[in-house]
């Protein structure tokens, strides 16, 4: 039977890193994982080990990275740095990582390949980053082959069922300890489930205010699986840049939300996501950020203010990765 994954967290009046880091949600593997992580996506490796070191210090347990994101190694240097200075432990943090497409039918030997980046003996959760399985281009290299027409190749020999076998291989081993899915849609959520020996753990996918997916949020919370927001704060400049999409954190009910609770609009937009039992882990590159992202736990949204919020959605989805692969995959 599933453990309950979700359970409203009350407000702590505490700028404690300990006690910040206590914040978690338990999976159905039994595993707790902190409610907020940092994500490392287009995370710079040249500045990487300073930043993840002053990130733990500020109280961050939790770091959401990915193979595709080529920084691993980066990650794993501050890990191992960290440890080494008596900063954290490595039972402390919580690791992720993720399958790349065109490892689909290479899991065991990219979970090695990620764990030997990483410095790392096993990772708290795997994830398979996108249910997209793809030509195969050599493990350790996230590449995203094209046909002569430009269009992402997407394989057809295998089926999303035989990559689940190979993530509840990686927990029979021992060099994972929960096992989740990304990107995915509710129907391929509820596949996953039907078939699965070990059940995901986790879903992790964009959601705001912009995109809230209720349906999706609340089935996957039906059925034990914790979902945790990638795109927490709608992509920011960030997706604004690579996507041409718009961000949320502009929008005046947030100001106003801003204003009424003394906090910033990405402070709002964050315990906005925490109140719906939904784990956050925003991307900054700025070191000011880190502190403010981990200060929504000391205070609470009225539930007039979460139904405000919920009007402000548009469907609006900001990570658009069919700009670069010449297909639309949410079709």
């Amino acid at each position: 039977m599933a453990r309950e994954t979700t359970g409203f967290r009350k407000p702590i009046n505490s700028h404690d890193p300990k006690e910040l880091s206590k914040m978690t949600v338990t999976l159905n593997s039994g595993f707790e994982m902190p409610m907020i992580g940092l994500g490392v996506f287009r995370m710079d490796g040249k500045v990487m080990k300073d930043f993840i070191i002053e990130a733990i210090k500020k109280g961050y347990r939790h770091f959401d990275c990915a193979a595709k994101y080529q920084n691993e190694a980066e990650l794993g240097e501050a890990i191992a740095e960290a440890i080494e200075r008596k900063l954290v432990k490595r039972e402390e943090l919580f690791i992720t990582t993720k399958l790349w497409n065109s490892d689909h039918d290479h899991v065991l030997e990219a979970c090695q390949d990620s764990l030997k980046k990483l410095r790392l003996d096993y990772l708290d959760l795997f994830l398979i980053h996108f249910p997209v399985p793809t030509i195969h281009t050599g493990v350790g290299n996230a590449s995203s082959v094209k046909d002569k027409d430009g269009v992402l190749d997407i394989k057809t020999n295998i089926s999303l069922e035989t990559t689940w076998r190979g993530m509840e291989d990686l927990v029979s081993r021992g060099l994972v300890r929960s096992i989740g899915i990304s990107n995915y849609s509710l129907l391929l959520t509820r596949d996953c489930l039907a078939y699965s020996k070990i059940k995901p753990a986790v879903n992790q996918i964009e959601t705001h205010p912009y995109f809230q997916r209720e349906s999706l949020v609340k089935f996957c919370q039906k059925h034990g699986v914790c979902v945790t927001a990638h795109t927490p704060l709608g992509g920011s400049v960030a997706n604004v840049e690579m996507f041409g999409s718009v961000s949320c954190l502009d929008d005046p009910i947030l100001k106003v939300l801003a204003e009424k609770y003394k906090r910033s609009a990405a402070q709002i937009v964050l315990r906005w996501n925490i109140q719906r039992n939904v784990v956050i882990i925003p991307k900054t590159s700025k070191k000011e950020r880190l502190a403010e992202n981990l200060q929504v736990f000391d205070f609470e949204l009225a539930k007039e203010d979460m139904e405000l919020i919920k009007t402000m959605d548009r469907n609006h989805r900001t990570n658009i990765p069919g700009k670069f692969w010449g297909v639309d995959i949410y079709q």
